[in-house]
């Protein structure tokens, strides 16, 4: 059931006051489908990431710099993937493809929040392991507590000034209609092209900010990961670089896998619209990362292992011993 555009007369000028989001399609087993797979991704993400959370915050031994920001990138991927598909999901039961402007703003925020957050978090990840391989020695006076609550707390400050930066600037532009998203959820690419207005410069200063901002990060990255490598290689043991390497290489898969599905989300041809181009790479952008992040840092760390297997037991062991007692 779709809803005619909601505006009202504002000096002779029709602004709008909600937005219509993209429907997956029109034909019920579809809808079924399409509500399926994505609560299934959704769930998935969540317990993955909830996981890791728990078994960093309950296990004495992962309460150190490195799963402090793993844990930190976890309640990232839990936050960005509610932005959107939670909304998707209603939209597809209710048949509901309204969202209100304020709403839509939101989804903008926090959509521009959480992968510049993840962004900065791993490049202070990339750091933390510079430090823990090429100065092991005074790896626990650089990354003190301190220091590492001050740099997500700044991580969290700087993606906050920059989605409000933006989103200020989409808020202030005029809407009179049409008002049909051709996107899932109020992407900023896609809002832009409904303004009433030239966006030119606005386009021009997301381009621009991404450009040097990715520069920036991205090179902080890779030059960590430069001195890490010729670090590695000069460790005569091979126990000692096996081990070297497995604490860094879920890190490099998890900024190549966010790299790549960005590049490929926002540097897209903007003058062609189609579920190739538009929708499907921002699908991926959002969900690819909060599936894959867990799974990549379970599978790759021995450590996480371990405290994952002390979580599950300790959750069977709970539950044997209140069975055992209602059975009394």
């Amino acid at each position: 059931m779709n809803r005619e555009p909601l505006k009202q007369e504002v000096s002779n000028m029709t602004t709008v006051t909600e937005f219509l989001l993209l429907g997956f399609s029109d034909v019920f087993d579809l809808q079924m489908l399409h509500f399926v797979l994505f609560l299934l991704i959704y769930l998935m993400a969540l317990v993955g990431n909830l996981f890791l959370l728990l078994a960093v915050a309950l296990d004495d031994h992962l309460h150190t710099p490195m799963y402090f920001f793993l844990a930190n990138l976890s309640i990232i991927d839990i936050s960005y993937i509610s932005v959107t598909i939670p909304k998707s999901m209603d939209i597809t039961l209710t048949h509901i493809r309204s969202i209100s402007f304020s709403g839509c703003m939101t989804q903008i925020f926090l959509g521009l929040t959480f992968p510049f957050a993840e962004l900065v978090l791993l490049t202070v990840m990339a750091y933390d392991r510079y430090i823990a391989i090429c100065y092991p020695l005074h790896y626990q006076v650089i990354m003190s507590k301190m220091k590492c609550s001050s740099m997500v707390a700044s991580c969290w400050v700087g993606s906050i000034m920059y989605a409000v930066l933006h989103t200020l600037n989409i808020f202030l532009l005029p809407f009179c209609g049409p008002n049909n998203v051709n996107q899932f959820f109020c992407e900023i690419s896609q809002v832009l092209k409904l303004a009433c207005a030239d966006t030119f410069r606005n386009e021009m200063a997301i381009l621009a900010c991404g450009i040097v901002f990715g520069l920036i990060f991205c090179s902080s990255i890779i030059l960590s990961y430069a001195h890490i490598f010729s670090t590695i290689l000069k460790i005569p043991s091979s126990h000692g670089k096996y081990k070297a390497f497995s604490t860094c290489l879920p890190h490099l898969f998890v900024f190549c896998l966010f790299l790549f599905s960005g590049m490929f989300t926002y540097f897209k041809k903007s003058s062609e619209s189609s579920f190739v181009k538009d929708i499907l790479p921002a699908l991926l952008y959002s969900i690819v990362s909060p599936i894959a992040n867990p799974v990549i840092y379970s599978l790759r760390n021995k450590e996480i292992q371990k405290a994952l297997g002390k979580l599950l037991n300790k959750g069977l062991f709970t539950r044997e011993v209140s069975s055992t007692k209602r059975g009394k």
